[in-house]
């Protein structure tokens, strides 16, 4: 007999983004081990991003609950649209480049939307579900964030009817590198880190997809904590081959502390000194990316070698991963983000395309990408063994032997990785 697990998710097709694919994927295989998924998702959510072919993996069996959701970025779009829209999406402009309506938003939302501007989903959610796991007999909850308020459905869940209840953190809360742009107060710091508290030592189990996230939490909980990475997924898109261009290509957002100067001063020098690589050479950036990279590759002489083509569906992502000649990575460079590890990092992997990544030093990504030897990867420093890699790379191209030969990609798959999950469920 299946037992059957209610997960409470924010992101739901038609959603774009990676913060959707996660539970998506989860709920596609869960049935094959023996667990029926239910799923509680708002049904009329502010989407920042939009991608209607996701619909479609949607399992035809899976029942899905859906309830109202009141959120600021309709009155906050009265005021500036544009902002509202970028903000929403994690497009957050440089301090000195705020205007007066985006530093108003960016403070309304860090100190008076604790922990997000999905608090007010809390209380009608948990009144609504009470009633529904009660009825339904349901054992298990699991709660997905960010949004982090969803995890205080589950804290209120858990403290009214006993459930069992799993958190699962796609990132981290009080240490996600915007919380430094949200224009908190020390009272809304000390807000966020106690409900962190609160949910970190009352969640039966606590799931993570890094490493360095689990070695946080170990420091602020007793409870049991998992890393569960985000992963690839079979899928039937094909190409007729590789760009004719030497395409370096960044797939998803580029917010605009994710502006590696380092890399557009190297690509810069390359173009100046190296005439077969100019004639060649196109970077395209697929996703939202920020106005502050976009002057920034400007600057460096990049403007007739840059595409920038804006947000795609899920299948058009994997066309370009597959049909480029080098995929870009990049993360900011602090330490906070030594644990953040893009969705797209997993379809980056089976693509049969090299990946250049660029990051902090000692990051979960690097680790994955050096053990499945699908890329190189360089920190901020290393600008004249980037500069070296990007021009054997060059080389390789031109002599049509541009190529990878991944290892141990097995454990990545959405499969795998669902029986994961599924073994935590049923022993938690």
């Amino acid at each position: 007999m299946n037992s059957t697990v209610l997960i409470i998710t924010y992101y739901w097709p038609p959603a774009g983004g990676p913060g959707v694919q996660r539970w998506l994927k989860f709920v596609k295989y869960l049935s094959e081990f023996d667990i029926e998924p239910i799923v509680y998702c708002p049904e009329n959510p502010n989407y920042p991003i939009m991608d209607e072919s996701l619909v479609n993996e949607i399992p035809n069996n899976i029942t899905i609950l859906k309830q109202p959701i009141n959120e600021p970025y309709g009155l906050a779009s009265l005021f500036s649209k544009g902002s509202a829209k970028k903000i929403s999406s994690g497009v957050i402009p440089k301090a000195k480049k705020q205007s007066f309506i985006e530093k108003a938003m960016l403070y309304v939302r860090g100190n008076y939307f604790i922990p997000d501007a999905r608090k007010n989903w809390v209380s009608p959610s948990v009144s609504y579900l009470s009633e529904y796991i009660k009825k339904q007999q349901i054992e298990t909850i699991i709660t997905t964030g960010p949004p982090h308020s969803l995890h205080l459905i589950g804290l209120q869940l858990k403290a009214k009817l006993g459930v069992k209840w799993l958190a699962d953190f796609r990132d981290p809360w009080t240490t996600i590198g915007y919380h430094k742009d949200l224009k908190l107060t020390d009272s809304s710091k000390a807000k966020h880190l106690d409900l962190e508290q609160k949910v970190l030592n009352t969640a039966d189990q606590i799931i993570v997809t890094s490493n360095h996230t689990k070695n946080e939490f170990k420091t602020k909980t007793k409870q049991p904590i998992s890393v569960i990475t985000n992963g690839y997924d079979t899928h039937k898109v094909r190409v007729e081959g590789k760009d004719a261009q030497f395409s370096l290509s960044h797939i998803g957002s580029l917010l605009s502390e994710r502006n590696p100067m380092v890399l557009w001063n190297v690509l810069s020098e390359i173009i100046k000194e190296n005439k077969d690589f100019s004639e060649v050479f196109k970077l395209q950036l697929i996703g939202v990316v920020s106005d502050d990279v976009v002057e920034s590759i400007h600057e460096n002489g990049l403007k007739n070698h840059v595409d920038v083509v804006g947000y795609v569906s899920h299948d058009e992502a994997l066309q370009f991963q597959m049909k480029s000649q080098l995929l870009l990575l990049i993360e900011i460079d602090s330490e906070d983000t030594k644990a953040i590890i893009a969705g797209k990092v997993f379809e980056y992997l089976i693509s049969e395309t090299p990946i250049l990544a660029i990051g902090p030093k000692d990051s979960d990504v690097e680790q994955i990408i050096k053990s499945t030897n699908t890329g190189t990867y360089f920190n901020y420093q290393q600008k004249a063994e980037l500069k070296t890699q990007i021009l054997n790379y060059f080389e390789a191209f031109q002599n049509n032997n541009l190529q990878v030969n991944a290892i141990g990609l097995q454990p990545y798959s959405r499969k795998a990785l669902t029986k994961k999950l599924s073994e935590i469920i049923k022993d938690s």
